[in-house]
C-alpha cells in the first residue's frame, strides 16, 4: 500500500459569506511530488494557509503520518516537519544567509550563540543540496534565485518531512528553473514529499507524480500527471475548454506611430526599432538581454545618453513617466506588486491614480466622474470584484493585472507597453488577458509586449524583435516563428 503522509478530510473555511474551500479531500503520498492547480481563487492559497498552521479551517480534519488533527498552528505544523515557501519570500534582506537559515532556532553553546556551528552547519547543507552561495552573504546582495534557494534550503534545515512551493519558478529565468527542478527530485529521492504549485502546465508534467484540481474552492479532481494532458487539467480547472489561446489578426499594419532611434544608456546600446498603428510588436531574449530596459527607457523610468523618440511622426521628449504620458505612452510593468499598483489601496484609487488631475476642477476631485470611469473599465476589462473600494492585495493576480491595465487604459494612451502581461495568473485569466490585448489592438491601440514565454511571445506577436545582450539581435516575422529561431538571435 502507499505511505500516506498527508490526508485532507472534509476541510471547509468561510470568510464572512465567502465559501473560500467547500468539503476538500487530498491524500499526499510520501516522497511524491504532488502538483496542486487551479485559477487564481480557486482555494489553492487557503489551503496553504491550513495546512501551515496560519488560518483555522471552519470544519474538517487533517491526518498527519497517522494522527487527526482538528487545528493546526504555525508551531504544530513547523514541529511535524511542514513547511512551504511563498512567492513572497520571508527572509530578512539586512541578515546574512547563515542567520536567516537559523532565525528562531538558533544554536547555541553554554547559552551562548554558537556563529561557528551555524556557519559550519549551513555549508555542509549547501554542499549537500548543491548550493552554490556564500553563507556571511547578506541577503540584500542576493539575486531572486538565490534567495529562493535560501529559502528551500532553510526548510530543509528544519528536517522538513513536507515542503509547499507556491509558484516557486515564477521569478526564475529557465537556467534558475532547472537548478530547481534538480532539487526537487534530489528532495524526492530522499523521501520528502512536495506539494507544488504552478500556473505553468510544463513543469507539472515535467516533474510532477500527481496532480488535483481545485475549482472555486471545491475539489475536482486527481489521478497521475501520466494519465492526463494539458487539455483536460485545463478544462478541469476553468470548467470549460479554452479553444484558441492566442486570438491572431489578419490585418496589415502599415502605418508607423512610433520610431525609436539608437536609444543608449547603462543597459542598452544603439535600439532602433518601429511600431506601427493597431500591431503587437514582442520583444524577446533572454533575461537581462535590456527587454525590460527599453521600455522603461521610453517610459523615461531610466535614464538615457542618447536617442530619439519620434511619436506620429515627430519628435518628442521623455525624462520622467510624467513626460510619457503627457505623450499617451504608457507602461504596465514586470513586477505588478511592487511597481504597477498601490496594494493596500482600493481599486478606484488605483485606477485613478494618474489622472487625479484630468478628473479634478480647481484641485476638487470630482468624484462621480472617477466613480463612471472605473466603474466603465471594470466591466469592460471584466474585472472580478466585490466593489470598487475592495483593496487591490485582495484581488487574484489576474484581477491585479486588469487592475494595472485598467490604470493604463484611464490615461487614454494610444501606445501601450506591457512587460510579461501574464506572469504569475493562472491559464483562465492569461486567455482573458490576451483577448483583451488583441482587441485594444484590433481597436487602433498600439503594444510592445515584452515576454519571456516563449508560446506567448509567438503565440501573440505580429512581429517579433530579439534581443541579446543590449542590443537588438534580430527580427522575425511571423512565416519565420520558431523557438529554435528566437534562441538562435538570443543566444549566438
Amino acid at each position: 500500500m502507499e505511505d500516506t503522509i498527508l490526508e485532507v478530510k472534509g476541510i471547509c473555511k468561510r470568510f464572512g459569506g465567502v465559501l473560500a474551500l467547500n468539503d476538500v479531500n487530498l491524500q499526499i503520498t510520501r516522497g511524491e511530488v504532488h502538483a496542486l492547480v487551479g485559477e487564481n481563487g480557486a482555494g489553492k492559497s487557503t489551503l496553504i494557509k491550513i495546512l501551515t498552521g496560519a488560518t483555522e479551517p471552519s470544519s474538517g480534519t487533517i491526518v498527519f503520518e497517522g494522527n487527526e488533527y482538528t487545528e493546526f498552528t504555525p508551531v504544530k505544523s513547523s514541529e511535524l516537519g511542514i513547511t512551504a515557501i511563498y512567492q513572497e519570500f520571508n527572509l530578512i534582506p539586512f541578515l546574512s544567509v547563515v542567520e536567516n537559515i537559523y532565525f528562531g532556532c538558533e544554536r547555541l553553546k553554554n547559552g551562548l550563540l554558537d556563529k561557528k556551528m551555524m556557519q559550519e552547519e549551513c555549508q555542509r547543507l549547501f554542499n549537500e543540496i548543491g548550493i552554490d552561495i556564500d553563507p556571511k552573504e547578506k541577503v540584500k546582495n542576493l539575486g531572486i534565485a538565490q534567495q529562493q534557494l535560501v529559502e528551500i534550503a532553510k526548510a530543509i534545515s528544519k528536517n522538513a518531512k513536507l515542503i509547499i512551493m507556491d509558484e516557486p519558478t515564477a521569478p526564475l529565468t529557465d537556467r534558475e528553473t532547472e537548478t530547481l527542478h534538480r532539487l526537487v527530485r534530489q528532495f524526492k529521492e530522499k523521501g520528502i514529499t512536495i506539494i507544488y504549485i504552478s500556473h505553468r502546465m510544463e513543469e507539472i508534467f515535467d516533474i510532477c507524480d500527481r496532480v488535483s484540481v481545485l475549482r472555486d474552492g471545491h475539489w475536482i479532481s486527481t489521478g497521475r500527471v501520466s494519465d492526463t494532458n494539458r487539455s483536460k487539467l485545463i478544462a478541469d480547472m476553468v470548467g470549460r475548454s479554452l479553444g484558441e489561446s492566442y486570438p491572431r489578426s489578419s490585418e496589415k499594419h502599415v502605418e508607423t506611430v512610433l520610431e525609436v532611434k539608437g536609444l543608449t544608456n547603462s543597459r542598452i546600446e544603439n535600439v532602433s526599432f518601429s511600431l506601427k498603428r493597431g500591431e503587437i510588436l514582442g520583444i524577446g531574449g533572454l533575461v537581462g538581454a535590456g527587454r525590460t530596459e527599453v521600455v522603461r527607457a521610453i517610459f523615461g523610468a531610466d535614464n538615457l545618453y542618447n536617442g530619439e523618440i519620434i511619436k506620429d511622426g515627430k519628435e518628442i521628449i521623455i525624462k520622467t513617466p510624467q513626460d510619457a504620458l503627457k505623450h499617451n505612452i504608457a507602461l504596465l510593468p514586470e513586477d505588478r506588486k511592487t511597481q504597477g499598483v498601490v496594494m493596500n489601496l482600493s481599486i478606484r484609487d488605483n485606477i485613478s491614480l494618474c489622472i487625479l488631475e484630468r478628473l479634478s476642477r480647481f484641485s476638487i476631485l470630482n468624484a462621480a466622474k472617477e466613480k463612471a470611469l472605473c466603474e466603465r473599465l471594470v466591466a469592460d476589462l471584466k474585472i472580478k470584484i466585490s466593489s470598487l473600494r475592495q483593496a487591490v492585495q485582495n484581488l487574484s493576480g489576474g484581477n491585479q493585472q486588469k487592475v494595472v491595465l485598467a490604470k493604463c487604459l484611464a490615461t487614454e494612451c494610444d501606445i501601450l507597453m506591457i512587460d510579461e502581461p501574464t506572469r504569475g495568473i493562472d491559464v483562465g485569466a492569461k486567455q482573458e488577458i490576451y483577448k483583451i490585448m488583441r482587441a485594444l489592438a484590433d481597436s487602433g491601440k498600439s503594444i510592445i509586449m515584452v515576454s519571456s514565454e516563449m508560446p506567448e511571445l509567438i503565440g501573440m506577436s505580429d512581429r517579433i524583435m530579439v534581443m541579446r545582450d543590449g542590443k537588438i539581435a534580430g527580427e522575425l516575422y511571423p512565416e519565420d516563428y520558431s523557438q529554435e529561431a528566437i534562441l538562435n538571435y538570443a543566444s549566438l
